[in-house]
């Protein structure tokens, strides 16, 4: 197929597009922000305000980009600064409009940020989205074809990477964290490290947390992106997954990404993870940040179990094909058959 991606040329999007390179589809790749002088404030004011103000500079780029080329199908991923009046035009080029979003543009925590996707969700054909209460809220909103996806972990870019002597002095530690701060978070590491569990965090935000002068000295860097971010998980025995609880969250990328490398994951009991592993024997699960510390002390005593659980998790994402090929291809389909039916 010829395919309009239309999303940031980063990130897990970056990820779906290559996805659908490798599968062999004509892709050509437009990011929204690339429309912005100021890229990195502008960037910060659309989340902010919902491309208060953007839209149009976005939608001149992206014809411009377009120019007069059609497509079999346009898929628009996040898509906050593209409004009903570019759907339109997007119409024009493509007779099949995807719109895939990882967030929850129903719930209040972004603030405005999914203001002209939640105008827009009616004229696609498909909205692929990751959590039941997103399609239950879109459903309510009167969104009529919609699929529920799982997160995905990248064939590429989550596969496990060989590890210089330089890396295994960077990034080996007992348990880590990788993600940005939100107020449920700092207690919950906070406890951890009371607890005595030897973590490493890796993430943004950070100095925001109350418990900031708890954290700061398991605190090893901000954001990592790219093979670092892979390696500050391949060089941990475990890898702590926590949700989004503003999103709604019941599983998340790194419920993927982390058994994708063969760490162990160590996450929230919730139905989607349970759905996913069995517990205690391909991940590890617990329903509070006390029992989390009782099973990583537990697990850090016994590297043989580490090891055995880490690769029946490796495994098992592999039996459940929750990567980004099969995930792709199952979007194309539902695409394809959401738009015969009119």
């Amino acid at each position: 197929m010829k395919i309009l991606y239309i999303g940031t040329d980063s990130g897990t999007c970056r990820h779906r597009r290559q996805a659908l390179e490798r599968l062999g589809h004509d892709v050509l790749v437009v990011d929204p922000i690339r429309a912005y002088p100021f890229p990195r404030q502008m960037a910060a004011w659309s989340f902010k305000t919902g491309a208060w103000g953007l839209a149009g500079l976005v939608e001149r780029y992206v014809l411009s980009q377009i120019g007069d080329q059609r497509f079999d199908l346009a898929l628009v991923d996040g898509g906050e600064q593209i409004s009903p009046h570019m759907v339109r035009k997007l119409r024009g080029h493509a007779p099949i409009l995807v719109h895939l979003n990882n967030d929850h543009p129903y719930a209040p925590r972004d603030g405005r940020r999914w203001r002209l996707v939640l105008k827009a969700l009616p004229l696609y054909d498909l909205y692929v989205a990751p959590r039941l209460t997103t399609i239950e809220a879109a459903r309510r909103a009167g969104i009529r074809n919609i699929m529920q996806m799982n997160f995905a972990a990248d064939e590429v870019a989550h596969r496990p990477l060989p590890m210089t002597t330089e890396d295994h002095a960077r990034f080996d530690s007992e348990a880590v964290f990788v993600g940005t701060w939100m107020p449920e978070r700092g207690p919950f590491l906070a406890r951890l490290i009371e607890r005595g569990v030897p973590l490493r965090i890796y993430g943004d935000r950070w100095e925001k947390a109350a418990e900031y002068p708890i954290l700061q000295p398991h605190i090893a860097g901000g954001s990592v992106v790219g093979d670092d971010y892979a390696k500050a998980l391949q060089g941990s025995k475990i890898a702590i997954g926590l949700l989004s609880k503003g999103n709604e969250d019941l599983h998340t990328q790194r419920s993927l990404e982390v058994p994708a490398m063969g760490v162990l994951l160590c996450a929230e009991r919730t139905s989607d993870h349970m759905d996913m592993y069995e517990d205690g024997v391909e991940a590890v699960f617990w329903d509070d940040a006390d029992e989390c510390a009782d099973r990583c002390l537990e697990l850090l005593a016994d590297p043989a179990r580490i090891r055995s659980i880490a690769e029946a998790g490796r495994q098992r994402i592999a039996r459940n094909g929750d990567y980004n090929e099969p995930l792709m291809t199952k979007v194309l389909v539902a695409a394809a058959a959401a738009a015969s039916k009119g």
